[in-house]
């Protein structure tokens, strides 16, 4: 899955990234499901073994358009996985207690403890994003926040904590497809939102601060990867993929017992 990572250094244009690719995956989504339903039971496994060892922290970060998929993508990539060791963190507008600290502070607090897996739906990053695209901050005050993210992040890595980073990129007809669909079902109602009408308005230029954040904060130790999402399967896929290829990289072992168990007999 490399070709969907955003290389530190080097710059990026989401106009060249095509959400309707599948990377070379040989198959299509019957195949893809069925790749995933393997990668689900291993990453249960190595979860498992997260929790157990107690050592390594795993942050997942997932960002997308309205609609892109963030919702849907926790509930597949993590289905199974045990709920004791792997927690899902919303950041919602900030409260008047949020707003009047520093914007990581509510963050911070709910970053993973050892043995822990959490997953930002939405994260830190919209104090880039949204706040920008609608001018709730001067340019000179949101233009710092890239380089506190980055050091931010530097500390939560050289603390222990693993990062990985999904933009779930999809296009703006594929977005007016969801919506409809929201619209045309009575029980999506309740996901649909004037707002996000209003949002649309402003695609370009989210675009481009999406452009920005993914190619001044994507590094070594918190990579960013622009996973095509039209395909929700595909989308599913490469987000089990790297979990999987990554977790499997920290060479994590079961803890020994702490007593020499080889003579207890249980009568």
């Amino acid at each position: 899955m490399k070709q969907h990572l955003v290389e530190p250094g080097k710059k990026i244009e989401l106009a060249e990234r095509d959400p309707q690719d599948t990377g070379g995956f040989k198959g299509g989504k019957e195949e893809g499901l069925k790749a995933i339903v393997k990668l689900n039971e291993k990453l249960q496994e190595l979860q498992e073994l997260l929790y157990a060892e107690g050592r390594h922290k795993v942050l997942v970060v997932l960002q997308a358009m309205d609609t892109g998929g963030k919702d849907g993508a926790i509930r597949r990539v993590f289905d199974g996985v045990n709920p004791q060791g792997v927690k899902v963190a919303s950041f919602k507008v900030p409260t008047p207690e949020e707003a009047a600290h520093d914007f990581l502070w509510r963050v911070h607090k709910v970053v993973p403890a050892n043995g822990e897996l959490v997953v930002f739906n939405r994260s830190h990053y919209e104090d880039v994003l949204v706040v920008r695209v609608h001018n709730y901050v001067p340019k000179e005050v949101w233009s710092k926040r890239y380089e506190q993210i980055n050091a931010f992040e530097k500390l939560l890595a050289e603390n222990g904590t693993t990062i990985l980073k999904f933009f779930l990129h999809i296009s703006k007809d594929e977005q007016k497809e969801r919506l409809q669909a929201r619209l045309d079902d009575p029980t999506k109602h309740w996901k649909f939102s004037l707002g996000d009408l209003g949002e649309r308005k402003f695609w370009d230029d989210y675009q481009t601060a999406y452009e920005d954040a993914l190619n001044k904060t994507s590094t070594k130790h918190a990579p960013w990867y622009v996973v095509p999402a039209n395909r929700k399967w595909y989308r599913d896929l490469v987000i089990s993929t790297v979990l999987v290829d990554t977790l499997k990289g920290l060479k994590m072992e079961f803890p020994k017992p702490k007593d020499d168990l080889g003579s207890v007999v249980i009568e």
